[in-house]
């Protein structure tokens, strides 16, 4: 009597923990930005032409630019763009286009 006991309870733990597992596989970030923000990312026909400005860093004469995580500076071309300025939170690009960071971000920066 107590093996079946053993074994049933077992076989409930495994299927349980499994279970958990599968969905854990499909768990968003949570600490990633909502698909509504529309800050920080440029909406084009082309997904080639999609920029998401991560972060912004500068230093003295030096200003370094994060887009879709890669470093980039002054006068480098992103997906075949020139960037021409980089502020404190926001990137201009030669074609007009001007990528600034998730909101959220921006906020609590001079706190």
């Amino acid at each position: 009597m107590l093996p079946k006991k053993i074994s049933g309870l077992l076989i409930a733990f495994l299927c349980s923990t499994l279970g958990f597992n599968l969905n854990a596989a499909t768990l968003r970030d949570p600490t990633l930005p909502g698909n509504t923000s529309g800050k920080g990312k440029v909406v084009s026909g082309s997904s080639s032409r999609h920029l998401v400005l991560n972060s912004v860093v500068k230093k003295d004469s030096s200003a370094y630019a994060v887009i879709n995580n890669q470093i980039y500076t002054l006068g480098e071309r992103v997906k075949g763009v020139k960037i021409v300025h980089i502020g404190k939170d926001t990137v201009s690009l030669s074609d007009g286009r001007k990528l600034t960071m998730f909101q959220a971000i921006t906020d609590l920066k001079g706190q």
